[in-house]
């Protein structure tokens, strides 16, 4: 027999021949797009966001469905609520309906930290209620670089603790889900190490939704390889970066609360909630979800890695007819919530 590794990898789905030629047709008219606006940074975070509402940016603007329901939870802050933004499923129409979902899901935006709001993913959040019979609940966290490192954070955890408490009670069922896309993603395991530190009885049945996430925010070796103006690459990064930890250091960006990759997974060995990691290869933050993936299966937590070749950061926000791989990847987000959504 010959020898075998204890690690291993589906070698084809990085190989750039694996792209398909509809990845490499969007990803080109994605880029001519991005090349003839301008970047966030060149015109400022507020106008930007502006711009976007109005369609006038790279990407179109937010979907908003009128089913959606605003709310609050309140915040560390006295007097102080943070916006969130509550989706049920299509089925469930009434509030004794409601009553009845399985669980709840704790969503977090992307955006760099610095763009989007609760807002943002309406289609999104109806998407994960239907799949699993859930409430979903998507954080309006205050943004950088008007509220930088560690204002946004500590509103997920606030938001977070808030629901291990009341999800049940206030919104129908309890907190078993929580993820997002790129920040969101990042937020969302600073998040969840801090339950696991301050609230070692609870636990997150369903899992984590990690979609194309950054968790080390001194940059692995592709953000800093990844040049194509394809969304993100390294430039566009580290923009970002210095917006949410504007007087961090090269070293104190490797710290735990602001880079989970580097925090000591010791002592949750074995607690670790199941994870869905997603990303596509024409991404800057592909090592990212390689390497904290992998970190997670080391210390016993189930990670379902999921690669898509050719896929841009965010390719999940297109609609199947325009990318294959954006609905292949949500069919596998809905069969991860299916089977895990009974999970207690």
């Amino acid at each position: 027999m010959p020898l075998t590794s204890d690690v291993s990898i589906n070698v084809a789905k990085f190989d750039p021949a694996s792209n398909s030629e509809q990845t490499k047709i969007l990803n080109d008219q994605i880029e001519a797009k991005f090349n003839a606006t301008p970047a966030w940074y060149e015109v400022g975070a507020p106008k930007y966001r502006e711009m976007r509402l109005k369609n006038e940016t790279a990407l179109p603007g937010p979907v908003m469905l009128p089913q959606a329901l605003d709310i609050t939870i309140p915040s560390r802050e006295q007097g102080r609520d943070i916006p969130c933004r509550l989706m049920y499923p299509q089925a469930r129409k009434t509030d004794e309906e409601r009553k009845g979902v399985k669980g709840v899901v704790m969503h977090i935006h992307g955006g760099g930290w610095v763009l989007g709001d609760e807002k943002s993913h309406d289609v999104l959040l109806q998407f994960y209620a239907d799949a699993g019979d859930l409430a979903v609940i998507s954080i309006g966290y205050r943004l950088a670089p008007e509220n930088p490192f560690p204002k946004g954070p500590e509103d997920c955890v606030d938001a977070a603790e808030y629901l291990v408490k009341n999800a049940e009670s206030a919104y129908g069922g309890p907190l078993k889900f929580m993820g997002g896309e790129s920040a969101g993603a990042h937020l969302s395991v600073v998040t969840t190490f801090h339950l696991l530190k301050t609230h070692p009885e609870f636990t997150l049945s369903g899992g984590l939704l990690l979609h194309f996430g950054c968790y080390d925010l001194s940059g692995l070796p592709n953000t800093k390889h990844f040049t194509r103006n394809l969304i993100l690459n390294g430039e566009v990064i580290e923009h970002f970066v210095k917006a949410f930890v504007p007087t961090h250091t090269p070293d104190q960006r490797k710290e735990a609360a602001v880079s989970p990759y580097y925090e000591d997974f010791s002592p949750f060995r074995g607690k670790l909630p199941s994870a869905l990691f997603t990303i596509g290869t024409e991404d800057p933050l592909l090592d990212d979800t390689v390497t904290m993936s992998v970190k997670w299966m080391m210390f016993g937590g189930e990670a379902i890695v999921k690669v898509f070749p050719g896929g841009c950061h965010g390719f999940i926000s297109f609609p199947p007819s325009a990318l294959k791989e954006a609905g292949e990847a949500m069919g596998d987000t809905k069969t991860f919530i299916e089977e895990r959504v009974g999970r207690r």
